[in-house]
């Protein structure tokens, strides 16, 4: 997809080149982002993108993306040669939220830097206990939480939760991610205080014949 000189093309040239692992300093990434997300020409740039794919760059993007109970995860760029993968998340009407994922609290498999192409968000950052036995979420204590609108930047790394109770109809993040660091992540519900784990299907295939 990223066949001429652009702002993306730029980014990924910049990961490609940074003479380091990625996920080993991804505060160094968080440093190259920030500013090269408030550029101009960003949203007009993945306007054009996907305006001109072709249809088996369509096809590509398809078959990555996911739909979440909250939003759209919508993969631009994830070659198993990079150690990063670029996303567009859009977010649902709030009234087609199921329970899941966003609104929970919860933390990554991998780091991400991400900034808000339009529209808002409630974004939420938290404190939580690990149960020593079970190894999932005990309690979860609100630490901050901000109302967050287009042009804000953020960087989330993979030991740190969140929760983003609300969005506003229309909302679009851009994200780049790093290579899981960890085989699963947690979540919590506040209301319930339930904890899951999460441990994705490619994590889980090579045990898939022993369960059968």
């Amino acid at each position: 997809m990223l066949t001429r000189l652009s702002p993306l093309s730029e980014l990924a040239t910049r990961l490609r080149t940074a003479g380091f692992p990625l996920a080993a300093d991804w505060r160094a990434v968080d440093g190259w982002f920030r500013p090269w997300a408030t550029q101009s020409g960003l949203r007009e740039e993945l306007r054009s993108q996907l305006r001109t794919l072709s249809a088996a760059q369509a096809t590509k993007v398809l078959r990555s993306s996911r739909e979440t109970t909250t939003h759209f995860a919508w993969c631009l760029l994830d070659s198993p040669s990079d150690p990063f993968s670029f996303w567009l998340h859009e977010y649902k009407a709030q009234q087609d939220w199921r329970e899941g994922y966003a609104d929970s609290v919860h933390n990554h498999r991998y780091h991400f830097c991400t900034t808000i192409l339009r529209g808002d968000y409630l974004h939420e950052r938290y404190e939580t206990t690990i149960d020593a036995e079970t190894g999932l979420i005990a309690s979860a204590r609100l630490r901050r939480r901000t109302r967050c609108e287009a042009g804000v930047c953020a960087t989330m790394l993979a030991d740190e939760f969140h929760r983003i109770p609300e969005a506003a109809t229309g909302t679009m993040t851009f994200l780049v991610k790093s290579r899981p660091v960890s085989s699963f992540s947690l979540s919590f519900d506040p209301a319930s205080g339930i904890g899951h784990r999460h441990v994705p299907v490619e994590v889980r295939l090579g045990e898939l014949a022993d369960r059968i």
